[in-house]
């Protein structure tokens, strides 16, 4: 058995949230899951290996509002999906700014969580 050791904590993406590559103004997935160093897509486009993207997708704030979120990513790894035409697509954050990185966190951090 492998065990597996990450440093931030992650939380699963129980509605949809809709990711937009903000260069090209394009949904390119969903996210699966957030931490505040990466996040899992679901990524309905096909992804260049290695790439670096800027993305946007919104996350509820503690008064139920949505907030957007921008990330520059790096894409670590993908692996083909049950769902004919879907990736899994693996990224690690390289930047966020200061304020999102508090959205981000108040996000990971809110009530009715499920943690991986």
């Amino acid at each position: 058995m492998i065990d597996e050791f990450r440093r931030a904590k992650r939380r699963k993406v129980a509605d949809t949230v809709i990711v937009v590559d903000t260069m090209v103004d394009a949904v390119v997935g969903r996210l699966g899951n957030l931490s505040e160093t990466g996040m899992l897509l679901m990524a309905n486009t096909a992804m260049q290996e290695d790439a670096l993207y800027q993305f946007r997708f919104n996350l509820n704030d503690p008064q139920g509002r949505e907030a957007p979120i921008e990330v520059g990513a790096h894409l670590l790894w993908q692996d083909a999906a049950h769902a004919s035409g879907q990736r899994w697509s693996g990224f690690r954050f390289i930047t966020v700014p200061d304020d999102h990185m508090k959205q981000l966190r108040d996000w990971i951090d809110g009530p009715g969580g499920q943690f991986e």
